[in-house]
């Protein structure tokens, strides 16, 4: 367990002391005893701490999110899994945030925030604590936010694999704790035990490794934005700290309550974290000045500040209040008259946001702040704040603002009309949600009915593996049940399961791949281009009488913007000629790393002859090549069934019989037979003859519109009048005993399937999908 952000266990206890009336001092020893305790024990207590807020973190975005998830047609929270934080179906959404921090206010603006600007800009969002990141999630998601996310093993194997499947990661970060050389500059941080410094150290340096392992880098300001530079190769965009909707509500319903001014002038100081002491002590000479001066005012410390000794003599004019949760803020910050925010300026300070104002201006509490980093990028002195570069200007405008009421309503009113439409969630998510797509590879899914292996899927598989190549974001939506990732010597392919898969994520392009699956991609609403990817002419797969062949005959006549390509002339001649559809084409490839030529022996005692193909499917007309083989002379011919889908009927004569080999392994049976026979009568492309002939085998066909693409007869193949099984069997005969015949088949195959070299095809497979 690591420990990113903690309060010191000793501020804790002395606050505790205090609030149940014990005497520090009585104490001190017992005190003294329990802080060694907890040193010893820090890593318990913190994963208490951790679990606690975590807890806290999913109750609290619960209730702040309900209506944006409606709205956003977001999954209904009954699908929420509360007690493991898990949804219970999978979906497939735009960008998934992890979350680094253990704070809630960092986890509010720079996750929660975010993640509502980009919904109200149509993207979809979630966030996991980083202790909870399952790599599983790579798939599931296009983008990935790391916020202030410290380095561990998972967090880089999670990003290394989102660099393989060109899945874009960011680094979000709104502090300048990534390195000893800033943080060594809060004073505070000096202050800690070495246990609880060395612990501290470790996330920041944590934190770079993160960082440095990341695309781009998106923080709050301009300082951060220089520094993050210097660790990041790619982008670092501000995305400045914005109120989120429910909070400028809030705001809206403490101005409702919001008091007259009045004689009694209240200066708000709202510390945040006990490390801004130094900051307030910058100006306590200031503060001591007006409070001696005007009797009327006083100084209210909400926040985890130890009230300095020297406002003792001032003590009835101190309000101090606890650290309040953030949706009692804008009724706390209403009821102050002025709103300070003192900052040293230091490099560590300059990268801090103007959070403060902006909280301030919601509910028309006039600010005056340091003239350092955020402020004075954001403040216009004397319109819509004041800022303040020494202890002079800090003392003139407390003064004019205490006894200038017109100038404090102009500048809260200048103030509240600038940030309630330039400062909130509901406003300001454009810029960001347009930096984020403008870095994310294109992705591209492509829909199948099935990944069991055939032909068909084999090609779209192909063409995955060449555009992952190429810089896309692939996924495959399989229309069965399983999401397991399809993996080859081509490498690996993301799969999600439609049938436990909910989308909400966008899309740049969607690939139907048979009839069935084009529903989906043209009912799709967030998708920009639509492709129909034609293997075959699938009206034929259905006799007359079936309603699926009109279903299917209907997809070529689609009224969509739907882009047709093919993998054969055939498919571009039908579509065109039959449905007047333009497409674009890309010949079929073989990978003759895997289908490598392997000399036969034709004078063995038995030559081997393949049949492929599914036995059930009537195009494939297996029966046919049975009909031919069952006649041949079983002294001299051995028959090997190759099939994914089908098995042999009762009365094929078969040797051996081979069922879902994967395709990485089936060049072994094409290399070990002679002669493969394949009587298909419908085929856009039939791949069964390329790779016998790569292998340096035989093949003996009958012809169909998809295979004349490739096949010459008596140049690289033999063919037979379909039904014919006489000829079949005649040339079976001649090219065994004709050697001049065979070695002629042989070599011309060989330069065919040369030709059709995968590596010849892969610009022109791109190019499809341009």
């Amino acid at each position: 367990m690591h420990r990113i952000e903690t309060s010191i266990p000793m501020k804790i206890l002395k606050k505790i002391g205090l609030n149940l009336g014990i005497g520090m001092e009585q104490k001190n020893n017992e005190i003294e005893d329990l802080k060694k305790e907890i040193t010893r024990k820090n890593e318990q207590l913190f994963k208490a701490i951790t679990s606690i807020n975590k807890k806290n973190q999913i109750i609290n975005k619960l209730k702040r999110i309900n209506a944006y998830n409606q709205m956003n047609n977001q999954i209904p929270l009954d699908n929420y899994n509360y007690q493991n934080n898990k949804l219970q179906k999978n979906v497939y959404k735009d960008i998934l945030f992890i979350n680094g921090c253990t704070l809630d206010h960092p986890f509010r603006y720079r996750v929660l925030h975010q993640i509502e600007q980009l919904q109200f800009n149509g993207y979809s969002c979630d966030s996991v604590f980083y202790e909870d990141l399952d790599l599983k999630k790579v798939k599931y998601y296009r983008g990935f936010i790391f916020f202030r996310c410290p380095h561990t093993n998972i967090v880089e194997e999670f990003i290394m694999k989102c660099k393989y499947y060109n899945k874009v990661t960011f680094f979000d970060i709104d502090d300048l704790v990534i390195d000893f050389k800033y943080v060594n500059q809060i004073k505070y941080i000096q202050t800690m035990n070495q246990n609880d410094y060395d612990l501290y150290m470790d996330g920041v340096n944590r934190m770079q490794q993160t960082l440095k392992l990341c695309d781009h880098a998106i923080t709050t300001t301009e300082t951060l934005k220089e520094e993050l530079s210097k660790y990041v190769n790619g982008e670092v965009f501000i995305n400045r700290n914005v109120s989120s909707d429910y909070m400028a509500y809030l705001a809206l319903e403490a101005l409702k309550t919001k008091a007259p001014a009045s004689k009694k002038i209240v200066i708000g100081y709202f510390s945040g974290s006990i490390t801004h002491n130094d900051d307030f002590q910058m100006i306590l000479p200031i503060i001591k000045r007006i409070l001696s001066e005007y009797k009327n005012v006083y100084v209210k410390i909400v926040g985890l500040l130890d009230v300095p000794d020297e406002l003792e003599n001032y003590k009835e004019q101190i309000i101090v209040e606890k650290f309040h949760h953030w949706q009692e803020l804008p009724n706390i910050i209403s009821a102050v008259d002025i709103n300070i925010c003192p900052l040293e300026n230091t490099i560590f300070n300059r990268a801090k946001s103007e959070n403060k104002w902006v909280e301030a201006a919601f509910v028309k509490t006039p600010t005056i702040a340091s003239n350092v980093g955020a402020f004075n990028t954001c403040i216009k002195h004397g319109v819509d704040g004041l800022l303040c570069n020494d202890n002079e200007d800090w003392y003139l405008s407390l003064k004019l603002l205490i006894e200038d009421v017109k100038k404090r309503k102009s500048i809260a009113e200048n103030a509240y009309h600038r940030v309630r439409k330039n400062n909130v969630t509901s406003y300001t998510g454009l810029s960001l949600m347009r930096f984020i797509e403008s870095n994310l590879n294109h992705n591209i899914s492509f829909v199948l009915p099935t990944t069991t292996i055939c032909g068909g899927v084999n090609v779209a598989i192909k063409h995955c593996n060449i555009l992952r190549d190429h810089g896309y974001d692939v996924t495959i939506i399989n229309n069965d049940k399983s999401d397991e990732n399809i993996k080859n010597k081509d490498g690996e392919v993301n799969v999600v399961s439609s049938l436990n898969t909910t989308f909400q994520g966008c899309f740049h392009k969607l690939v139907a791949t048979l009839w069935d699956t084009l529903d989906f991609v043209n009912n799709y609403p967030k998708v920009k281009k639509r492709y129909y990817l034609v293997q075959n002419f699938e009206t034929d797969f259905y006799d007359h009488g079936q309603l699926m062949k009109m279903y299917s005959n209907r997809t070529y006549s689609s009224f969509h913007d739907l882009k047709y390509i093919t993998i054969s002339k055939w498919c571009s001649r039908w579509l065109y000629d039959k449905y007047k559809k333009q497409s674009k084409y890309a010949p079929n490839g073989i990978d003759l790393c895997n289908f490598k030529y392997k000399k036969r022996n034709f004078k063995e005692k038995k030559i081997k002859i393949l049949i492929e193909g599914n036995s059930e499917d009537k195009s494939k007309n297996v029966d046919e090549s049975f009909k031919i083989s069952n006649q041949l002379d079983r002294e001299k011919y051995e028959v090997w069934y190759l099939s994914y889908q089908g098995k042999p009927k009762d009365w094929y004569i078969v040797d051996k019989f081979f069922h879902c080999i994967p395709n990485d392994e089936v060049y072994k049976i094409y290399q070990d037979c002679h002669l493969l026979i394949k009587s298909s009568v419908l085929e856009s492309f039939s791949y069964p003859p390329l790779e016998m002939m790569a292998t340096g085998g035989i093949v003996l066909v009958s012809p169909n519109d998809g295979n004349l693409e490739y096949l010459k007869d008596r140049e690289n193949c033999l063919m037979y009048k379909q039904g014919d099984i006489d000829m079949a069997m005649r040339l079976i005969e001649e090219v065994i005993s004709d050697e001049s015949l065979r070695e002629n088949l042989i070599y011309t195959g060989l330069d065919t399937s040369r030709g059709r070299n995968w590596d010849y095809m892969k610009d022109r497979i791109v190019e499809l999908y341009d």
